[in-house]
C-alpha cells in the first residue's frame, strides 16, 4: 500500500522509531549539523536552507505540530543549555532583528558577530536529525521534502528486506519469545481439543468451528479470514505467523475454556450441545479479566502487522499505533534472530524447530 507521510502520524512515527532506518537515511543524505549532547543539532536557518522554504513556513508547521515535533527532538534552548550552546557555536549564530519575539527567530551565518549581539539571544530553536526528518514528512510546499519522503520509504523497505531476507511472512518468528510460546502451544491446544472431544455433542467439524470462535473473540477474524489478510497458503498454519503475545493469549483462552466446558458438562451430567457451548463461550469471552489482555493483543497484532508486514486488519484498524523502539529491536534489531540461530543457542528446542520446519 502507498503511505502518505504528510497525512499519517502513525507512519511518520514508525519511521522515526526505526533507528536502523534513521542511521541509513542520515548516511544517504549526508546531513550533519552542530554536534551537541551526542547528536547533531540544526537551527531553523539550516532547516530552511535544506528544505528551501521560508521561515514563516517553518514557524507555521511548528505551531501546528509542536507536540509531535517536540516528541521527536525539536526543542527550544534556554538558560544553561542555551549558554552552553552559545559558548560552543556562538561565533556562528547571528540573531534576527528581535529574537525574543519568536522561538524560531534564529539564523546561522558565516559572519562573525560581536558578543553583545549574541548575548541578546534568550531562546534558540533547534532540531535534531529525527525532528528534521519529522518536519520533512509534514512539509507539502517543499520539493526537497518530497524527495526525502520518497527516500525514507525506500530505506525502510530496504532495511526490513536486508534483515529478514525479503518476506515478512514469518517475521514474528524472529522474536526471542516466539519459540517458547510455540513450543507450549500443543500442550494447551490438546487440553482444548480433548475437552471438545469428550464433552461436546458434535461431529469432527467442531475443532475448526470452535478454534474460529476463539480467534473471533480475540482478534475478530476466523482462520480463513486471517489467512487471506496475510496472504497465506492453504497449507500454512496461522499460528506459525502469530506473535508470541497473541499465542499466549490463545493458550490462556483454550485452557480456560477447556475447564469451563468440563465443569458445565459435569454439572449437566451429559455432553454439551453446540448452542450451549456458544452461550458458554460468549459468557467466558466477555469476562472483564480479558479486556486489558485482548486490547493489548489486538494493538500489538494490528500495529506490528501494519508497520512490519504492510498489512491492515480492517476490524482492528482502530488499534493500529506506531511501533516502539522496543518492537524494532525485537524484530529487526539486536534481539532479533532467525530460528536457526535460536536453536543453536537453545538445543533443547530442536524438536520445536523440526515441527515448524515440517509445517
Amino acid at each position: 500500500m502507498t503511505r502518505d507521510l504528510t497525512q499519517s502520524a502513525i507512519d511518520r512515527q514508525n519511521i522515526l522509531n526505526n533507528s536502523q532506518a534513521i542511521d541509513s537515511i542520515q548516511t544517504k543524505l549526508g546531513l550533519s549539523g552542530l554536534h551537541y549532547n551526542e547528536e547533531y543539532k540544526f537551527t531553523t536557518k539550516m532547516v530552511m536552507d535544506f528544505y528551501e522554504v521560508s521561515r514563516a513556513t517553518i514557524s507555521r508547521y511548528i505551531a501546528n505540530h509542536q507536540d509531535e515535533l517536540s516528541h521527536n527532538g525539536y526543542q527550544v534552548l534556554k538558560g544553561q543549555k542555551l549558554k552552553e550552546f552559545k559558548s560552543l557555536f556562538g561565533h556562528l549564530i547571528a540573531p534576527h532583528d528581535d529574537s525574543s519575539q519568536s522561538i524560531t527567530d534564529d539564523t546561522l551565518s558565516d559572519q562573525t558577530t560581536d558578543h553583545q549581539s549574541i548575548s541578546r539571544i534568550k531562546a534558540l530553536a533547534v532540531f535534531n536529525f529525527r525532528a528534521v526528518l519529522n518536519l520533512g514528512m509534514l512539509l507539502t510546499e517543499s520539493e526537497k521534502a518530497k524527495q526525502v519522503r520518497s527516500l525514507m520509504l525506500d530505506v525502510v523497505i530496504d532495511t526490513i528486506n536486508k534483515r529478514i531476507g525479503g518476506s515478512t511472512k514469518y517475521i514474528n518468528q524472529r522474536e526471542e519469545d516466539f519459540l517458547i510460546a510455540i513450543a507450549r502451544e500443543p500442550i494447551y491446544r490438546k487440553e482444548f481439543t480433548s475437552a471438545l472431544s469428550q464433552h461436546l455433542d458434535m461431529g469432527p467439524m467442531k475443532y475448526s468451528i470452535y478454534t474460529d470462535a476463539i480467534y473471533n473473540a480475540i482478534f475478530k477474524e476466523n482462520a480463513k479470514e486471517y489467512k487471506a489478510i496475510l496472504r497465506l497458503e492453504e497449507k500454512d498454519n496461522p499460528r506459525d505467523t502469530m506473535y508470541a503475545d497473541v499465542l499466549k493469549l490463545i493458550a490462556s483462552f483454550e485452557i480456560g475454556l477447556a475447564d469451563e466446558i468440563r465443569d458445565e458438562a459435569n454439572k449437566l451430567e451429559r455432553k454439551l450441545r453446540p448452542s450451549e457451548l456458544n452461550i458458554l463461550i460468549d459468557r467466558f469471552s466477555n469476562k472483564r479479566q480479558w479486556i486489558p489482555l485482548i486490547d493489548d493483543a489486538r494493538a500489538k497484532m494490528a500495529s506490528r502487522d501494519y508497520g512490519l508486514r504492510n498489512i491492515i486488519h480492517q476490524r482492528l484498524q482502530k488499534y493500529i499505533g506506531a511501533l516502539s523502539h522496543d518492537d524494532y529491536t525485537r524484530f529487526l534489531g539486536d534481539r532479533s534472530k532467525d530460528l536457526i540461530e535460536r536453536v543453536l543457542e537453545n538445543p533443547q528446542l530442536i524438536d520445536v524447530f523440526k515441527r515448524l520446519k515440517d509445517r
